[in-house]
């Protein structure tokens, strides 16, 4: 573990060079709480939301027969929308349908939670193609992946209308 760098010195970057009080370092837990906490207010101002319309949860597949652990799925919810964080299934199970009963349960539970919409990102060497059997719509895409890859953004109507069309925004003009 490295300790952090004073950038207080003299530098050789391009454009704004004061620099004085910032530090570099490893992973900063209370830093990333209050960036959390930060972040989370301006939000909830800009959009209208809560603490109260966040939430979290998680699905997990165990194979009944063994009682292994072959895949799950992290997600959060946020006032409508479900962000599916991660969907892995082990390798040896991954042509058994796992994918899809763990994406059709999350999927179920967000609209129990009142998610009328979906949005995952999965790189190109991932599983993009898996999301658009499901009936994800790529959105867009970020460049310069490591390997050439591509990450691949996708949205989900949970309610059967038209990507887009779930809700009226009251902050649109």
């Amino acid at each position: 573990m490295t300790g952090p760098t004073d950038l207080t010195g003299p530098t050789d970057l391009t454009g704004p060079s004061d620099l004085t009080g910032l530090t570099v370092g490893d992973r900063d837990p209370e830093l990333a709480k209050l960036l959390d906490q930060g972040l989370d207010a301006y939000n909830f101002a800009a959009t209208g939301t809560s603490l109260k319309d966040q939430s979290e949860f998680s699905v997990k597949a165990v194979d009944p027969a063994t009682g292994e652990v072959v895949g799950g799925i992290t997600a959060w919810t946020w006032a409508g929308l479900l962000g599916i964080d991660m969907l892995w299934v082990h390798e040896e199970h991954r042509r058994d349908g796992w994918g899809g009963r763990l994406l059709r349960a999350a999927e179920e539970e967000a609209r129990r939670r009142g998610c009328d919409r979906a949005t995952v990102s999965s790189f190109t060497f991932q599983a993009p193609d898996f999301y658009r059997r499901h009936g994800y719509v790529e959105t867009g895409r970020t460049l310069g992946i490591p390997g050439g890859a591509e990450d691949v953004h996708f949205h989900k109507s949970l309610t059967g209308n038209p990507a887009g069309e779930e809700r009226e925004n009251p902050h649109r003009n």
